[in-house]
């Protein structure tokens, strides 16, 4: 655990740092002229105080962060700071598995995870309409509108249908998706995945996450003005109740994080056996290049193939396995062996030969690849920080109810870093939310794009990317199972976006008693929402044909919202 908790500390500080010193670095950049600067011109500082007014160009935030009025300029600033929000979400990711770790998941993962999850999001939010005159913040508002829109719709249909693409595999004569069986290539009906039953369930919640939306619009769907602001108050009450509930569901019915713990369990075996083969000298897994070494790969086969029958057998495997240390994580071997044989026994013949073991173990180093960020050449390292972070997902997951969980060393150490953690990444949102709304709002001024559409478009891809790259590796596994918990994982981001994100914007609204005009906007969530709620609450087989309802529904969402506002005049 030393070694992980080494480099969780270490590697997020260097692009972090990369960030605020380019940001700063380009934020002194001024004009002046000289052919010998020709970026120069790209980014420029306001003025100080007389010299700004004077000008009229921009406002620095907080008195000293760059801003710019070119459209390079706030492009670059927009990449920093949603650069920085990711960091953030990092951050706040970190501190909470250190927490499950000591705690377990019961209320810290089903009330304090959904929360922090969607934490940046809610800032930005937050501070879209926060500051400035009551017309200032009417403006901007329109950004946190963009996120709160442009996350859902994201999760609900480029992200849906990419888990789809990459995860299907061949529909059987049930119609259900054979796991790891993928023959019939971008066939739109004989090709798709199937989650379980659990995961229409949460399709169904994430389907009444909408009701709050119903409730503040209602006043418009009547044509009328009066009661608008109860409406707004009444909506607010609704998504914090909501909020709650679906926190208490999570923690009184864990079945989430049990599917997360056996996935878990199952990807730190492949670690450990990964990391046994280097411990036996057998040679490095993976080329300078990153390429998996095939002669190692075989020479680990040949070693397991105790009767050298040219393949292995489940005894053999089970050999293998039970001949791991794999510390105190607790699991059942001959599950263990099962799963492995499902992944490499492409053949089913109750048997691994040797094409298979070594096609097996390159997808396997290829996850790894994905999973542990690799610098310079592929070493030990490498293998070894992928095994500690198997392990910590493992021990993130551990339910109480169901297993005892490990000591911790140090757990006064352990709490601290991890509440350095939150509070860390608590700030970076806190203190660079502002910047990046501001800084889409100049860019909306330099460019003439309405600020929704840029928000839209640009924020969610910098507040839900981590999200979004897990969900694409555990699709891409192939196998019901996975699946299964990669869609629960977007019905479930989806739902807090629409409770607890939703809240904020509506207290926002509230508070500041600025005007809810948002029909257009609130039409694209409830017809993506209700459209996706439909299709996956009664059903539990998706062909790859669905995959091209969700992506349509993306641009159809944006084309809808310029008709009505800037056609016919909704808003």
């Amino acid at each position: 655990m030393a070694t992980r908790r080494q480099h969780r500390r270490a590697f997020p500080l260097v692009p972090l740092l990369i960030a605020l010193m380019a940001a700063a670095a380009y934020g002194r950049l001024i004009s002046d002229g000289s052919p010998s600067a020709p970026l120069v011109s790209v980014i420029r500082l306001a003025a100080p105080a007389a010299a700004g007014a004077a000008e009229g160009k921009c406002e620095q935030s907080y008195g000293f962060l760059p801003c710019t009025t070119t459209v390079l300029g706030n492009l670059f600033l927009v990449l920093v700071y949603g650069f920085l929000m990711f960091k953030a979400a990092t951050y706040l990711s970190a501190g909470s598995e250190l927490l499950l770790e000591i705690m377990g998941p019961g209320l810290v993962g089903g009330l304090l995870l959904p929360i922090l999850g969607a934490l940046p999001d809610a800032l930005l939010v937050l501070v879209s309409g926060l500051s400035g005159s009551n017309e200032t913040a009417q403006s901007q508002v329109l950004i946190g509108m963009g996120l709160l829109a442009g996350s859902t719709v994201f999760l609900l249909t480029l992200l849906w249908g990419t888990c789809v693409v990459v995860g299907k595999c061949d529909l059987g004569p049930n119609r259900e998706a054979v796991d790891l069986t993928n023959t019939k290539g971008f066939s739109l009906t004989g090709t798709g995945i199937t989650t379980d039953v659990q995961t229409s369930y949460a399709a169904r919640i994430m389907g009444l996450s909408v009701i709050p939306f119903i409730i503040a619009q209602f006043p418009k769907m009547l044509k009328t003005h009066h009661g608008q602001r109860l409406a707004v108050l009444l909506a607010l009450i609704a998504s914090f109740l909501l909020v709650l509930s679906y926190c208490l569901y999570q923690v009184f019915q864990p079945w989430i994080q049990r599917r997360k713990l056996a996935y878990a369990k199952h990807k730190h075996v492949i670690s450990g056996i990964l990391r046994h083969a280097q411990m036996q000298a057998l040679g490095r897994l993976l080329n300078d290049d990153g390429t998996p070494n095939d002669d190692v790969i075989r020479k680990l086969f040949h070693k397991i193939d105790l009767d050298k029958s040219r393949t292995l057998s489940q005894a053999e495997l089970h050999a293998l396995i039970v001949g791991i240390n794999f510390e105190e994580v607790d699991f059942d071997r001959m599950d263990a062996v099962e799963k492995v044989m499902d992944d490499f026994d492409t053949s089913r013949n109750d048997a691994v030969e040797e094409e298979e073991f070594v096609q097996g173990m390159k997808k396997w180093l290829n996850e790894a690849k994905r999973s542990v960020p690799a610098s310079g050449a592929f070493s030990k390292k490498f293998i070894n920080e992928f095994h500690e972070r198997t392990r910590q997902e493992h021990d993130q997951l551990i339910d109480r109810s169901d297993e005892a969980v490990e000591s911790v060393e140090n757990p006064g150490w352990c709490i601290a870093k991890a509440v350095g953690f939150l509070l860390l990444g608590a700030a970076i949102a806190a203190a660079f939310a502002d910047p990046l709304v501001d800084t889409v709002h100049n860019f909306s001024n330099a460019t003439h794009i309405p600020s929704f559409f840029i928000s839209f478009i640009a924020l969610p891809l910098a507040t839900n990317s981590s999200e979004a790259v897990s969900a694409i590796i555990f699709a891409s596994r192939k196998k019901q199972r996975t699946c299964s918990l990669t869609f629960s994982e977007v019905y479930g981001g989806v739902t807090m976006n629409n409770t607890l994100c939703l809240g904020v914007f509506l207290a926002l609204i509230y508070f500041r008693n600025l005007t809810w005009d948002f029909s257009s906007e609130v039409l694209i969530i409830l017809v993506v929402c209700v459209i996706m709620a439909l299709f996956t609450s009664f059903g539990t087989t998706f062909p790859l044909w669905t995959c091209l309802v969700a992506y349509m529904l993306y641009p159809l969402s944006l084309v809808i919202v310029y008709i009505l506002d800037y056609v016919f005049g909704w808003s």
